[in-house]
C-alpha cells in the first residue's frame, strides 16, 4: 500500500518555501527562510472517536520586520472525511493554548474523488450571536488542472501535478511533463529521487501507458530529452538494485531458517533492517550458527 502520509511529508518538508511560493505566494514573501523551525510531531486523542491523532507538519517562522515567530500548520489529507473542518478547529485551538502563538493552518486535499469542494470553515453561531468561525487555507489538487502549472519552476508544481485533475488518456502526457519540468530545475541528485519518486508512484502507467509516454518524451528538445532519460533510467537501476537487495534478503532468510530453525517475527524485523553491507556480513557468519541464540547474538553484536 502506499504510505501517503510519509511521501508528502516528506516532500512538503523538503520544499516547504517552495510550497508556499506555489499556493500562497503572499506569505511566501514575508517569511525569513533561516528563521524556520520544524517541531517535533504533535500527538492529539480525538476524542469523538477515541483515537490518536498526528498532526502533519508543525513549523515556527518568523515574518521579515517581526520579532515574534508564528507557526505554520500543514496537513495533508488523502481522504474526504465527515466533519474534517471540526477536527481543524480543534488541532487550532490546542496548538494555541499550547504555543500561544497565532497559527496559519493550511490542508492539502490529496484525495482523487470526491471532486466537490470540500469545506474549509468551522463555525459555531446562533440566530443572534456569532460565536466562532474559523478558516484553513486549502488545496484541493483534483480541482486544480495540471496544465495551469506547466510553466511554474517549482519543484513542488512538478511532484503535486501528477495529483491534480487529469483525464485518464492524459496520464501518460502528464507524467512526461513533470519530468521535463523537473529536469529543467537541476535539483541535486537526493531531491531530483524524492520529486521523481512522487512522480511515479501516483502515475504508475499500464505498458499500453508507457508507450505513449515514450512517445511523449521523444517529443522533447534534444537536451530536455537526455535529461529526463537520464531519470527514467535512474527509476531502472534502483528498481533492479531493490530487486537484487530483497532477494537476497529472502535467500538469507531461508538460509537461516534451515540453519536454526523458525525465526521470530521480531528477530525477522531486525533482519529487514539491516543495510546491505550488514546483510553480506550476516551471509558470511551464518555458516557458523548452530541454534537461534547464534544469530541474536550476531544482531546484538551489530548495534554495539
Amino acid at each position: 500500500m502506499t504510505d501517503h502520509d510519509r511521501l508528502f511529508k516528506e516532500l512538503l518538508s523538503t520544499f516547504f518555501i517552495e510550497f508556499l511560493e506555489l499556493f500562497i505566494p503572499d506569505l511566501a514573501g514575508t517569511v525569513e527562510p533561516d528563521s524556520m523551525r520544524f517541531l517535533q510531531q504533535e500527538y492529539f486523542v480525538d476524542l469523538t472517536s477515541g483515537e490518536e491523532k498526528v498532526i502533519d507538519l508543525l513549523v515556527d517562522v518568523k515574518q521579515a520586520g517581526e520579532d515574534m515567530a508564528f507557526l505554520v500548520h500543514l496537513e495533508a489529507q488523502a481522504s474526504s472525511e465527515t466533519n474534517f473542518s471540526r477536527r481543524m478547529f480543534f488541532y487550532f485551538a490546542r496548538l494555541y493554548q499550547k504555543y500561544l502563538q497565532r497559527v496559519y493552518p493550511i490542508v492539502v486535499f490529496s484525495f482523487d474523488e470526491p471532486y466537490r469542494e470540500e469545506p474549509h470553515q468551522h463555525r459555531v453561531e446562533f440566530a443572534t450571536l456569532k460565536v466562532l468561525e474559523f478558516n484553513f487555507a486549502s488545496i484541493q489538487l483534483n480541482r486544480l488542472n495540471w496544465r495551469d502549472f506547466l510553466n511554474q519552476p517549482n519543484p513542488v508544481a512538478a511532484a503535486l501535478m501528477s495529483k491534480m485533475q487529469i483525464a485518464t488518456e492524459e496520464r501518460p502526457k502528464v507524467k512526461a511533463e513533470c519530468l521535463r519540468l523537473l529536469a529543467t530545475l537541476r535539483l541535486d541528485p537526493a531531491r531530483t529521487r524524492l520529486v521523481s519518486g512522487f512522480v511515479d508512484t501516483y502515475l504508475r502507467l499500464s505498458a499500453q501507458e508507457e508507450q505513449v509516454f515514450q512517445t511523449e518524451i521523444g517529443k522533447l528538445e534534444a537536451r530536455e530529452r537526455e535529461d529526463v532519460m537520464q531519470i527514467v533510467t535512474s527509476w531502472m537501476e534502483q528498481g533492479i538494485e531493490q530487486g537484487i537487495e530483497r532477494g537476497e534478503r529472502s535467500l538469507i532468510l531461508r538460509q537461516l531458517t534451515r540453519r536454526v530453525g523458525e525465526i521470530p517475527t521480531s528477530v525477522q524485523s531486525q533482519i529487514d533492517t539491516l543495510p546491505i553491507a550488514q546483510l553480506e556480513l550476516l551471509g558470511e557468519a551464518l555458516l557458523d550458527f548452530t541454534s537461534l541464540s547464534d544469530l541474536e547474538a550476531w544482531l546484538v553484536g551489530q548495534e554495539q
